[in-house]
């Protein structure tokens, strides 16, 4: 089977002090987050932790499923598992379409442990930055600009149903140097 590298893109979302979840849970209520997420991630591989495939429960659909773990015995229907941040990148570039091509993006989905793992190898982030302090017990890590150089941005403001405390967020991209 052809073998491609695939761009590692990480996708998350931050509060203002890195902030990215709270007992395996995100502490904010975003659904046009959910909304890009699920519109830029559909049709790709995407690469998480087994917590963060524990805390969603099941198979992401209409994604090729990838965990990292450290236990060679875990298994679930639907997903594939990798050791590593780079074996699960390999095995994104590895066949697996109609076509038996892999995939040209991969994205690191979390947790924070994954993210530091995988940021010295991404060539993009697409972070929503939420202006606003959430409590968390889980961060991303600190981003040095020397590497990273933002190329798009578009704000928007939250809108919660029922609620007054609507804050402002951003999707925000950051192509390596």
């Amino acid at each position: 089977m052809p073998s491609i590298k695939p761009r590692l893109t990480i996708i998350v979302a931050t509060d203002a002090n890195r902030g990215i979840g709270i007992n395996n849970t995100l502490p904010w209520h975003l659904p046009e987050d959910l909304a890009h997420f699920k519109r830029t991630t559909t049709g790709h591989p995407i690469i998480m932790g087994r917590k963060t495939f524990d805390s969603i429960g099941r198979p992401l659909p209409n994604r090729r499923n990838i965990v990292i773990t450290r236990n060679a015995q875990w298994a679930h229907a639907g997903v594939e598992s990798a050791a590593s941040v780079a074996a699960a990148a390999a095995l994104a570039g590895e066949g697996n379409g109609s076509d038996g091509d892999g995939d040209d993006e991969a994205f690191i989905i979390g947790g924070a442990q994954i993210y530091a793992e995988a940021l010295p190898l991404a060539q993009r982030l697409i972070v929503t930055e939420i202006a606003r302090r959430f409590d968390c017990d889980a961060f991303f890590p600190a981003l040095d600009m020397a590497l990273w150089q933002e190329t798009a941005r578009e704000t928007h403001r939250s809108s919660p149903p029922g609620s007054d405390e609507a804050f402002d967020y951003a999707f925000v991209t950051y192509e390596k140097r």
